[in-house]
Parts: C-alpha cells; sequence; structure tokens
C-alpha cells in the first residue's frame, strides 16, 4: 500500500503545490487532484472520506445479501477537498462464485473512474452510445439513474456509468458476469447523507481491486 499521493489517471508520483505551481502535478497529465493513499475498511476510516468529500460516496444501501464494504479510495487534497470517491464491496456473486463492486463518484475530468474501468479517461462520454436506451438503471439517492455499458474496457470486469447529482457515476464490476448485479435495480445511498446508519457497515478485508488500480504500474 502506497503512503503517498500520486495521479489519479496513472498512478504516478505527484508533486506538491509550490512556488511554480498552485496544484499538484503529475510529469505525464499536469495538474490533477491526489488520489490519496488507500483507507482500509472500517466505519472511523469511511467517515474521514465521507467528511472532506465534494462528491456523493455512493454505497449500496442495503447491501447486497453477503456484501461487505471493503475499501475506500478518494481524490483531492485538504484545501480543495475529495473531487472523486471509491467505494469498493465484495460477496457472493449472482451466478456464484465471488464478485467485487467499486463505484466512483467524481467530477469532469478528474480520470480515477476511467482507471478502474481499464480505458483511456478521463471520461466515460466517447465509450458510450447514449442514443439507445440504458442498459441498466439503479435508484441514486432516491432518483432513477440510467447506466449505459461503457465499451473497450478488459474482458475480466463490466463496466457502467451513468450521471448522479450532476457528477459522473461509474460501477465497476469483477468477474464481468457480476454484473447481472446491476438488472437488479440497485439502491444506492451517498454516505454523506447517511449519518449513524454507517456504524452498523460491515466490514471485511480490503479488496485486492481497489487496492491493486492504485498501485504504481
Amino acid at each position: 500500500m502506497r503512503g503517498e499521493p500520486s495521479c489519479p489517471k496513472c498512478g504516478g508520483r505527484v508533486r506538491a503545490p509550490g512556488l511554480f505551481a498552485d496544484s499538484w502535478q503529475c510529469d505525464a497529465h499536469g495538474a490533477v487532484h491526489p488520489l490519496q493513499p488507500v483507507i482500509p475498511p472500517s466505519v472511523e476510516a469511511l467517515s474521514v472520506v465521507v467528511r472532506r468529500a465534494r462528491v456523493p460516496v455512493w454505497m449500496p444501501w442495503p447491501l447486497p445479501v453477503g456484501w461487505l464494504f471493503t475499501g475506500v479510495a478518494n481524490a483531492g487534497d485538504d484545501r480543495t477537498g475529495g473531487r472523486a470517491t471509491a467505494v469498493a464491496c465484495s460477496g457472493p456473486g449472482p451466478l456464484g462464485g465471488f464478485g467485487e463492486l467499486v463505484l466512483v463518484a467524481e467530477e469532469l475530468g478528474v480520470g480515477l473512474g476511467a482507471r478502474y474501468a481499464g480505458i483511456d479517461g478521463p471520461d466515460p462520454g466517447p465509450y458510450m452510445d447514449v442514443a439507445g436506451p440504458p442498459q441498466a438503471k439503479l435508484l441514486a439517492a432516491g432518483r432513477p439513474t440510467p447506466m449505459w455499458h461503457v465499451s473497450g474496457t478488459p474482458d475480466d470486469r463490466a463496466v457502467f456509468a451513468g450521471e448522479a447529482r450532476g457528477l459522473w457515476l461509474w460501477a465497476i464490476v469483477w468477474p464481468e458476469q457480476s454484473g447481472l448485479l446491476m438488472y437488479d435495480e440497485l439502491v444506492l445511498t451517498d454516505l454523506r447523507d447517511a449519518g449513524a446508519e454507517t456504524d452498523l457497515l460491515p466490514c471485511g478485508a480490503l479488496s485486492p481491486r481497489i487496492l491493486q488500480q492504485v498501485a504504481e504500474p
């Protein structure tokens, strides 16, 4: 696990603001919102991300039967607040075996969701055929939210994206067949609105999915 901020788009090193730049800088991507070190799953650690987030912190609520909260990541700094959040959950897959889900909320151009999706970013628009009907629907903070399949991703995952609260919402599911979860109209809660209910959140071991995606290439 890394102990310093990194680029949300590529995982490379970033330079803190200084004399010549007022934002974090990546050699490959220029100004970025730094990805903070992954926080192991616990109610206390999650509350830190929730308090500083300026975008939703989406969580299936209630969690699917047998599923656990298994990690959280966020991009941003103390000055700007969290501009992207990623929440991992893991549990029994709908066709058997083990499934993993990462939900990303982010502002335009941050690029964290594209990184988990395994595509060139920063945003999903070029990979979505919004001329046709959405392939899935979620209920996000009480609002029906259409989600479109994102093309061009690796074969080991299913990726969907849409818009919720005026921001990108990504859902990345491993393995690909566990994408069937998305057809059950998951109900998502923004944990910034959840209050004391998060004290009951069941936590599991840190997801290797959320960890490996933020490791340096």
